[in-house]
């Protein structure tokens, strides 16, 4: 018998452990933080670290959603809960309303999707946030992969992956000029197994579509999307009654579904153990207008 405690951590313990430094650092470095939450599942996870970082205390920073108009119920009252629960200020940056300020331009044929970079620098800009978190992951996506755990962005809010600053030994560099700001990855080296094992851990709320249920569906592009007001059949489509789930949730006119019956989380984790393609890059119509898709929407300040 070892007479020595085992102080390893685990590999969820280490993600923790990182997570939770990175919020500590930007709170005590940037002047105005906010954390942009939609209540998907990303968000969730980094909230509970942000919780976690600062208990007993509330988290000292307010909690930002980029609102297209076309975010599932279940999403919206799940953001709704957790924002009750801990008793933050929740902002609400409205890309309908941006439209209606003349923020941003909706020529008919620019998805909603696309319409949130102009909101949401609008909203950095007129409230003074100096640092943005966001719950992007390096796994989800190839333009995401590139960037840095403190991604820097310029006066205009834009993204230059060949100007990124150096992050050796998990040191961090805020050093801003007027008008810049920097957006933080808590979540960079986590993975969506580690997200999904993260939750079923912590016993963390999630929305309800994320597990297997009926709904009614069509298909369009390989992809099978929600039945919506705000996304007509076209001709030749039919809707049909499904048992599915969703992988990662956004503007319901791009995000799709998948088939499923995974309706527990250690089933999902079977499911994504058994995946060969990124939730992203299985589920999002907004990646799969061009290769460089999601690097080009980055360049001009997405999430």
């Amino acid at each position: 018998m070892s007479t020595h405690a085992d102080y390893r951590l685990s590999q969820l313990d280490q993600l923790e452990a990182e997570s939770i430094h990175i919020f500590r650092e930007v709170a005590a470095e940037f002047e105005k933080p906010v954390l942009m939450f939609s209540g998907g599942k990303d968000s969730i996870v980094m909230l509970r670290l942000a919780e976690k970082a600062f208990y007993p205390a509330k988290i000292p920073f307010p909690v930002l959603q980029v609102d297209t108009g076309y975010d599932f119920p279940e999403v919206l009252a799940t953001r709704d809960s957790w924002v009750e629960r801990l008793g933050l200020k929740l902002h609400v940056a409205s890309v309908e309303q941006a439209i209606k300020d003349g923020v941003v331009v909706d020529d008919g044929k620019t998805p909603r999707n696309r319409l949130q970079i102009g909101t949401l620098l609008n909203a950095i800009e007129t409230q003074g946030y100096t640092a943005a978190f966001g719950g992007g992951r390096r796994d989800e996506e190839k333009a995401r992969a590139k960037e840095r755990v403190f991604s820097h962005r310029d006066e205009f809010g834009q993204w230059d992956p060949k100007m990124q600053r150096p992050e050796l030994w998990s040191l961090y560099n805020g050093r801003l000029h007027d008008g810049e700001h920097m957006r933080v990855f808590p979540l960079s080296n986590w993975t969506e197994l580690d997200i999904w094992d993260y939750i079923g851990r912590e016993g963390i709320e999630i929305p309800t579509i994320y597990f297997a249920h009926q709904r009614r569906v069509f298909e369009r592009g390989g992809m099978l999307f929600t039945e919506s007001e705000y996304n007509p059949c076209r001709e030749g489509e039919t809707v049909t009654e499904r048992q599915v789930r969703f992988r990662t949730v956004g503007d319901l006119t791009l995000t799709g579904c998948l088939e499923s019956g995974a309706n527990t989380v250690d089933r999902i984790i079977d499911e994504v153990a058994a995946s060969r393609v990124t939730e992203r890059g299985a589920t999002r119509g907004d990646d799969k207008f061009s290769e460089a898709a999601m690097e080009d929407r980055k360049k001009l300040g997405y999430f």
